[in-house]
């Protein structure tokens, strides 16, 4: 089949279960991969990017040849510069200092403007913090009025979770026939999460949120130490709107190191070659089938490529094996 734009190529991402992984740590259940990953951004917030885009143009909000603005770790910037260089719309990205080039340079390989925001003061190249993010929304505004721009506004438009809702929850469970018991996710804009779990939990799966130890908001926890490694989220943030209705089963704290170390036993074990916040969930599920979800079938999401983060220490020195 010949697809009209690679926009078409958005979504149907394989769906693998990591049993050498699952042996490996001598672990009762099953834990499934949803390789999102492989989609033409590399990321899942491609899904979120067509989506609000596409309904932003049906609804009259996004014009013809309007210069189309978003706040971003890297991935939704790729997403909305892929699927606004097919459609016709100037893209600008706003993103902070901390967050790994390779995202950069990809938005400007694929049309964008890029503009990076200094990082707050004690803020960590690598770690964007909660107070990094705000410098960013408040470039990301401003360049909006100047350039009458359409915000896309990942962390509130609805598109953001109908993605999800219609498209990543279905796949998993139709791939896994039906047997998902548990879902975890990473907390970004909390759109994955918020998306799938209004699909799965009326079918009975139990869904977590997975977030960095020391900046735990969604779960009311520790906030003592918000800086952390894990790009795309984990801000320390009160509010997450998508997740204000979410029906959550709890959540699960990961420290930067253990979702840099099931990064890599991800590749190492699995060849799949995912980032931080794959890692995380990941060392999410693990948790879980040695704690309350022992014997289920766990899914999770691959969430972006570990080609961005060749600048970090993600893969600084692994463990040989």
């Amino acid at each position: 089949m010949i697809l009209p734009s690679v926009i078409d190529a958005i979504g149907d991402t394989p769906l693998v279960s990591l049993d050498r992984v699952v042996t490996e740590l001598g672990l009762s259940g099953r834990i499934l991969a949803k390789l999102d990953y492989l989609l033409p951004g590399f990321s899942k917030k491609d899904r979120a990017a067509r989506t609000i885009i596409e309904a932003a143009r049906a609804s009259g909000e996004l014009r013809d040849g309007q210069p189309v603005i978003e706040l971003t770790s890297g991935n939704m910037g790729t997403g909305l510069a892929i699927v606004c260089g097919v459609l016709g719309h100037p893209f600008i990205a706003v993103m902070s200092e901390g967050n790994s080039p390779e995202r950069a340079r990809m938005m400007r390989a694929l049309g964008a403007e890029v503009v990076l925001v200094p990082q707050a003061k004690g803020s960590r190249p690598g770690e964007v913090s909660g107070a990094d993010l705000a410098r960013v929304e408040e470039a990301a505004q401003r360049i909006t009025r100047e350039r009458a721009a359409f915000r896309a506004d990942q962390f509130a438009r609805p598109g953001n979770p109908a993605a999800h809702f219609h498209g990543t929850a279905p796949e998993i469970w139709a791939q896994s026939g039906e047997t998902v018991s548990v879902f975890a996710d990473f907390a970004g804009s909390g759109g994955t999460l918020a998306g799938c779990a209004a699909y799965l939990a009326p079918r009975g799966v139990r869904c977590y949120a997975v977030e960095p130890t020391g900046a735990e908001a969604i779960g009311g926890g520790d906030r003592s130490t918000p800086a952390h490694p894990i790009q795309g989220g984990g801000y320390d943030m009160d509010a997450l709107a998508h997740l204000k209705s979410t029906d959550s089963a709890g959540t699960v704290t990961v420290s930067g190191n253990e979702a840099r170390d099931h990064a890599r036993l991800l590749a190492r074990r699995e060849g799949i070659f995912g980032g931080f916040s794959s890692g995380a969930n990941l060392a999410a599920a693990v948790q879980l089938l040695r704690g309350p979800e022992r014997g289920g079938t766990i899914a999770i999401v691959i969430c972006d490529s570990g080609l961005k983060y060749l600048s970090t220490d993600l893969w600084d020195d692994p463990p040989p094996q």
